[in-house]
């Protein structure tokens, strides 16, 4: 059997060394879980996506962070669908579909290298603020809302987000391992709100460019300003932009994506 290649992309930026790095992986037909957790365990990246085709442009993807199978992951999938164009696997005028742990997903290409992913909404319900979140993210909200087991926490502005040093120790201790900080942009900027990701409980302590958190924010935000367009920054220090549009119960994610390493795993199973 060839051995399958992996190529790794940074998503949501079109700068190489900024936004996001995803691995990417092709298969012919599908691999056991552990195999699959191996690999991105020895990628050490924040996501390792696995795809293999199921019928004319529609693929199974799976995403693994070094730790743990997520049932989201926006950067990841980005990535799939830039792959998946730029080496002509598929023509760019082809609608992709993912069938996932969250559904069939979609990506199309817009053109200018910004491509369309389609993912389901997750508002965030209002709830007080756990004394232990807060406590851990060293914050004051002015909002605490939660989507399944993920906080959305609004803070004053981007000073007081940049500031934010969490202690992740205590966020895995305390079961809040999971938090989006945000804020409005600052006036100066071009973007409606900025905002930053960690994710310990993943073995990810704080996630370069979050497409799936952006399902939970897009909402928020929309909620909020009154507008459905909304341009977004994620503030990490690699830092990644994403274009949003934000429907009844779905979510579109636009972002940018370029590849920085191509090679082949040497040892397959």
């Amino acid at each position: 059997m060839d051995q399958p290649g992996i190529t790794v992309i940074d998503a949501f930026t079109q700068k190489p060394f900024t936004g996001n790095p995803a691995a990417v992986c092709i298969v012919k037909e599908p691999r056991n879980d552990a195999w699959l957790q191996a690999v991105a365990r020895e990628m050490n990246l924040s996501e390792t996506a696995f795809l293999w085709p199921l019928a004319q442009s529609t693929y199974r993807l799976r995403w693994f962070t070094p730790k743990i199978e997520v049932k989201l992951c926006g950067h990841a999938t980005l990535a799939s669908a830039h792959l998946l164009w730029e080496q002509n696997i598929e023509p760019v005028a082809s609608l992709l579909k993912f069938e996932t742990l969250s559904g069939t997903l979609t990506a199309q290409y817009q053109g200018s290298g910004w491509i369309a992913l389609d993912f389901p909404s997750g508002p965030a319900k209002e709830c007080a603020c756990p004394p232990e979140l807060r406590t851990s993210l060293q914050v004051e909200p002015l909002y605490c809302g939660r989507y399944e087991s993920t906080y959305l926490v609004e803070v004053a502005d981007k000073d007081a987000l940049l500031a934010i040093r969490p202690d992740f120790n205590s966020m895995l201790r305390t079961g809040f391992g999971r938090s989006i900080v945000t804020s409005r942009a600052a006036p100066s900027e071009p973007y409606d709100f900025v905002s930053r990701f960690f994710a310990p409980d993943a073995g990810i302590n704080e996630d370069p460019v979050t497409g799936s958190a952006h399902c939970v924010l897009g909402p928020y935000w929309a909620s909020k300003l009154g507008k459905r367009e909304l341009l977004a920054f994620q503030a990490s220090e690699r830092g990644g932009e994403l274009r949003l549009t934000v429907g009844d119960t779905r979510t579109i994610l636009q972002g940018q994506a370029v590849t920085v390493l191509r090679g082949h795993l040497a040892i397959d199973g």
